[in-house]
Order: structure tokens, then C-alpha cells, then sequence
């Protein structure tokens, strides 16, 4: 039975035009165990400016295990979304970031297949999938770094698609991070699909999906960047506990996805009045 610990993605504060050490002294104030931060290539005049949240792989690594440390949080994992069917960004971008959370101390990154080349078919996409997991594969197997597939974009959007791309790839490393509002607002019933990648989940983006979105969205998309805090929405949580106690590892990490600082604090809080 796995234990279910909470965590945020730090997009909760991207709107506060804050730094990435703001953002984690924020998590651990409103009682967070565990933060997933985002992690980019290059340079870019925010982060650099500290206005946004988003960290650059050409910093030292332990800059992120430092701010955890003294603020007392851990890390779920780093969000490393690259468009796998575009191997000429998501190869090194994944490989990088493999390097990047085994220095960390981040022991999931989590991608998606990404808006993929106009010219291409599926056919040939998901050859280009196979190459980049792949060439990422073989950079965490030796690390113990594991890659968490989300459910996001136009061949994920099903759970077909889903396995499809799972299995494109044999390896220890590779394994599911379930998105719940991604899934409901595809189309799919949420909790099916989560006890169907039961055992293959290695982490959970906890996004609940408000009713107004999901009468305006629900169908006609494959995800959305952030839901609304968790408990205000459509997403029956205590049924996603359920499901995710009787997954085989020893720990899921819910990373709650929502907008604002005060969506995250009231995700918390209902959250952990359904784990007691």
C-alpha cells in the first residue's frame, strides 16, 4: 500500500512574479512536504531577474537542493516537459535534465509528447518517441532517475495512446505520472484510467478542473496548464486516494497544480482532510 504525501508544482506562484527561492519559502510556509519545480535550457531575462519561478539547467543544481534544504521541503521531481516527437529539442533537454534531478536530489522527471511537427505522421512520430525516450532511458536507468509520462497532448489524450507510448520503450526508467484534470478534461474517466497505470505510477499532478471549465473545455482539449484548487472542482479526491493507496510503490507524491497562492493553500487543506 502506498503512503500519499503532498506537493505543489511551483506554477502555484507564477503569477507573483517572485523567484524561485520565493516560491519554495512559500510551499514550505503554507505546510507543503514537497515541491516539483520547472526546469528550462538557456537563459531568459524573468528567472534571471527573479520574476518567475522557472529554473535555468545552466545553474548549479545544488541551488535547488540548497533552497530545499533550508526551507525544509523536498522534491517530488522537476517538471521537464519537452516535445518528444521533436527529438532535435527533447533529447539533450531530457537528458539534461536526468543529470540535472540526479544532482538535485529530484527522483522523477516528468514529460509529455509535446505539440508535434506539422509534416510528420503518427507513424513516424512515434518513431521519433522511441528514439528520444530511448537515448533518456539509458541516461536514469544508471542514475535511478525514473521519467513520468503525462497524459497531455494529441496521441496521450486516451489510454490507449498512453500505453502506446509506454511501451515504446523497454525500461525500468519509465513510468506514468497521472494528470487528473488533463485526463477528465480529454474526455476519459479519470478514474479508470488512473487504476488502469496503477502500477506504473511513479507521481500524481493533482489538478482538479472547475465546472465552468469543464462545461466550456471538457472534450474539445487534450489539458490545461493549471486547475482550480482542489476540492472546488469535479475531481472526487477521495476516489483518487483510494486508487493511488493500492499502488505498488511505496509512496506517491501528489504535486497539486493550481494557479495562486491561495488556490494552493485550500488544496492543501482539503487534501489532507481526506488523508486524516
Amino acid at each position: 500500500m502506498a503512503e500519499i504525501r503532498l506537493g505543489v508544482n511551483m506554477e502555484f506562484v507564477r503569477h507573483d512574479d517572485k523567484s524561485f527561492e520565493w516560491g519554495v519559502n512559500k510551499a514550505a510556509e503554507l505546510g507543503y512536504e514537497y515541491i516539483e519545480p520547472m526546469v528550462h535550457l538557456g537563459r531568459e531575462l524573468l528567472s534571471e531577474a527573479g520574476y518567475f519561478h522557472s529554473v535555468s539547467m545552466y545553474d548549479d543544481p545544488y541551488r535547488i537542493r540548497r533552497a530545499c534544504e533550508e526551507a525544509g521541503v523536498q522534491l517530488s521531481g522537476l517538471s521537464a516537459h519537452a516535445p518528444l516527437c521533436k527529438p532535435e529539442i527533447s533529447t539533450e533537454y531530457l537528458k539534461q535534465a536526468i543529470r540535472f534531478a540526479s544532482e538535485c536530489g529530484a527522483p522523477v522527471i516528468n514529460t509529455d509528447e509535446g505539440p508535434k511537427p506539422e509534416w510528420t505522421t503518427e507513424e513516424e512520430d512515434h518513431v521519433l518517441m522511441r528514439y528520444v525516450l530511448g537515448e533518456a532511458a539509458a541516461v536514469a536507468e544508471p542514475r535511478g532517475v525514473l521519467i513520468g509520462l503525462e497524459p497531455h497532448q494529441q496521441y496521450s489524450k486516451t489510454p490507449s495512446g498512453l500505453d502506446r507510448i509506454y511501451h515504446l520503450v523497454d525500461s525500468p526508467a519509465i513510468g506514468i505520472n497521472f494528470d487528473t484534470g488533463n485526463s477528465y478534461l480529454a474526455g476519459q474517466d479519470p478514474y479508470l484510467w488512473l487504476e488502469s497505470v496503477r502500477d506504473r505510477l511513479v507521481h500524481l499532478h493533482a489538478k482538479d478542473i472547475s465546472i465552468q471549465q469543464s462545461s466550456a473545455e471538457r472534450g474539445k482539449v487534450t489539458g490545461t496548464p493549471v486547475g482550480c484548487a482542489c476540492g472546488d472542482g469535479v475531481i472526487d479526491w477521495a476516489r483518487v486516494i483510494g486508487i493511488c493507496r493500492e499502488a505498488p510503490r511505496d509512496m506517491i507524491v501528489f504535486s497539486v497544480e493550481c494557479g495562486t497562492v491561495e488556490q494552493a493553500a485550500r488544496s492543501l487543506e482539503h487534501l489532507r482532510s481526506l488523508l486524516g
